[in-house]
Formats: C-alpha cells, structure tokens, sequence
C-alpha cells in the first residue's frame, strides 16, 4: 500500500499497512480461531496457494505473525499471533461489534440477539468446533485457568457482560444483575460437580473487577477474564457495547473433554431454564 509522506507520522495510517486489505483482516481471524496451518487456512478462505503466501508473508514480516517448524520433512510451519498480532485482537472484535450492529443489524445496541439473526447463526454454528488447544484465561487470584477442564466429563461455558456493566442505555435481557448471573450457577453448583461437569463463567472485564464479588459471594467456580479477547475471537463470540467497553452477551457452550462444543444455548434470556438445561444437557456431553 503505498502511503503520502503526511502518513508517515499517523498511527491510523501505519496500521492500515496491516488491517486494511480484506484477505490480511481474514487471515488474522482465522489464526485467532486456531486455523495455524497453511491448508487449514486455504481451506477455510478458498484462497489460492499463491496469494496466501503472500499474505503470510507481509504479516510475518510486519511482525504480527511468526512462523513455527511443527514439521522438518517435508518442512512445515504454523503461523502465530506475536504479542504485536494478540494486541490486534480487541480490534478484530470491535470491527465484528460494529458489522454485527450496523451492516448485518438495524444498528441497535442490544445484549441480546434475534433469532435467526445473525449472531444466533453464528454461535449455533459453533456445535461441532474444536476450541484452540491449552486456551487459558485469568481469574481474579491471577492465576491462569484452562478454559475446559482437563478433568472433568464436560465443561460448562457461561458468558455475562461482568459484575454490573453500565448497560443503562442498552436494552438487556430480564435479570441482568450479577448476583443472579452467578447465583443460578452457584445454587446448582453440587449437581454439576456430582456429575463431573465444570463450570467456568467469562466475561471480558479485568481479572480482578468480578474478584471481589466471587470473594464475597463465594462463587465456587472460576470467574476468567478475556479482557484481552482470545475467546471472544476463537469462536467469534457476539459483544456489544456499554459504557465505552465491549461486553460478552449472555450465552451457554457445553464443551466435550476434546474441546469440542456439544450443545449451545443463546440468546439467554431465561437464565434459570439455562442452567438447567445446560446441567441436563452436559450429562450427556461426552
């Protein structure tokens, strides 16, 4: 892309040496969803050899991506977000909040969905994919948590917009409210260990914004933090926008002990019939 001389100095500019052509925005999407290898990425976008290699190319010598042997014959490599390409990430899902709301919506914010629109297209197509190997997130003790259990028959997956998001020009579903977000949760708790299924709650706030309330509340279960959006952009979880901030909406994902989501719920906007189907339904997860 060629650039004026009065670009030079302009980070919008700059970045759009990266982020402004279509196939490199989709290439980046594809390798946060955990689509590392050059075939798996040409399958998925229908490109061709050629053009996908250069596009790989510019991104690896942008420092974005970088290359990693998993194979020496014939030589092999997937390609890897930098800690320059992870810091991309709140882009990409900004730019998916604002497709979401204004190209394929009427351009209301919403915590919800419609169905059949096409944030519930996409999370219902989730059933069947394999989320990103050793994907951990932080809780609140600043320790990391794998985000399905490595030991458990079926992890639960339980997105909220955080411990009390200003949504106060959003509309949202019925009970929005924190306490009641967990509560439900918590109060079934034992039924879900006694049958060896984890549940892990994620919203995208900072680790130790929901800490005090799990304190307080004595939330038995983690509470992880995307706040850096390496969930969010895996699976192309829906978001929308309150108080200057992205919030994860309301969903359930019921995930195997291979990673693989079984069974999705959303929108929720019945939470108590939620938990317990996602209770009934990750007993028979595996």
């Amino acid at each position: 892309m060629r650039m004026h001389n009065a670009d030079e100095h302009c980070g919008i500019a700059q970045a759009a040496v990266v982020t402004g052509d279509w196939w490199n925005v989709l290439v980046l999407r594809e390798i946060a969803r955990g689509r590392v290898r050059f075939d798996a990425l040409a399958a998925e976008l229908g490109l061709s050899r050629k053009v996908l290699t250069e596009r790989l190319g510019r991104l690896v010598a942008s420092g974005v991506l970088r290359r990693s042997l998993y194979q020496r014959r014939p030589v092999r490599y997937e390609y890897l977000l930098t800690d320059s390409g992870l810091a991309l990430l709140p882009l990409l899902v900004a730019m998916q909040e604002w497709g979401d709301r204004w190209m394929l919506g009427d351009g209301a914010a919403t915590a919800t969905a419609t169905e059949g629109g096409a944030e519930h297209a996409r999370v219902h197509a989730l059933t069947g994919t394999r989320l990103p190997a050793a994907l951990e997130l932080p809780a609140g003790d600043g320790t990391d948590h794998p985000v399905v259990a490595p030991d458990a028959t079926a992890t639960v997956l339980f997105t909220y917009p955080g411990a009390d998001p200003d949504t106060s020009d959003v509309p949202v579903p019925e009970a929005p409210e924190p306490a009641l977000n967990q509560g439900l949760f918590h109060r079934t708790w034992p039924e879900f260990r006694h049958t060896g299924v984890a549940v892990n709650a994620i919203t995208t706030q900072l680790p130790e914004e929901p800490a005090a309330f799990a304190t307080a509340q004595g939330i038995p279960y983690p509470l992880l933090s995307d706040a850096r959006y390496r969930l969010t952009t895996a699976l192309r979880l829906p978001t929308f926008r309150a108080g200057g901030r992205l919030h994860l909406k309301r969903l359930v994902l019921v995930v195997d002990p291979e990673r693989t989501v079984r069974h999705t719920l959303f929108p929720v906007d019945d939470l108590p019939r939620a938990v317990e189907d996602a209770l009934r339904l990750a007993a028979t997860a595996t």
